[in-house]
C-alpha cells in the first residue's frame, strides 16, 4: 500500500512542478526590464516584480507546495527512488503543458526522449516494488 501513496505523492509532486514552470516563465516576461540603481536596489525590484505579478505568484506558490510533498515523502521513501521519478516526470509535465500552451514540443527527438523517459520510469517502479516483495519475503523467512 505504500508503494501506491509513494506514487501518488510522485505524480502530485510532478504535476505541481511540472505543469507550473511553463507558466512561471510567461509570469517572469518583463523581468529584463525592470531597472534599480544598484544591485541591491534590482534585487528588490526584481522581487517586487514578481511577487506583486499574479501571473507569476500563483504558480510559484503550488510550485513550492509541491517542495513541501516532495520533501516529506523523500522523508519516507527511498531517495534512490523518488528523486529519478519526480524529476523525469516534471520533465514531462513541463513539455505537455508546455505544449498545450502553444510552446514548441521539440520534434521526434523530443517524442522518442519522453518514450524513452517513461521507459526509465517504469523500470524504477518496478524495481522498487520488486525490491519491495523481495524484502518482505526474506523478512517472512527469517522468521520461521
Amino acid at each position: 500500500m505504500a508503494t501506491v501513496v509513494e506514487m501518488l505523492s510522485l505524480l502530485l509532486v510532478s504535476v505541481l512542478w511540472g505543469c507550473t514552470n511553463p507558466f512561471l516563465k510567461r509570469g517572469s516576461d518583463g523581468l529584463d526590464k525592470v531597472r534599480g540603481a544598484n544591485r541591491v536596489t534590482q534585487i528588490l525590484a526584481e522581487i517586487k516584480f514578481l511577487f506583486l505579478n499574479f501571473k507569476y505568484l500563483i504558480p510559484f506558490l503550488l510550485n513550492q507546495s509541491g517542495s513541501v510533498i516532495y520533501y516529506y515523502t523523500l522523508s519516507t521513501s527511498e531517495l534512490s527512488f523518488v528523486v529519478p521519478v519526480a524529476n523525469t516526470l516534471t520533465f514531462l509535465c513541463t513539455l505537455i503543458t508546455g505544449k498545450l500552451l502553444g510552446e514548441e514540443f521539440g520534434g521526434k527527438q523530443a517524442v522518442a526522449g519522453m518514450f524513452l523517459t517513461m521507459a526509465g520510469v517504469t523500470l524504477c517502479v518496478i524495481s522498487s516494488i520488486d525490491n519491495q516483495d523481495t524484502g518482505e519475503q526474506d523478512m517472512a523467512q527469517s522468521v520461521h
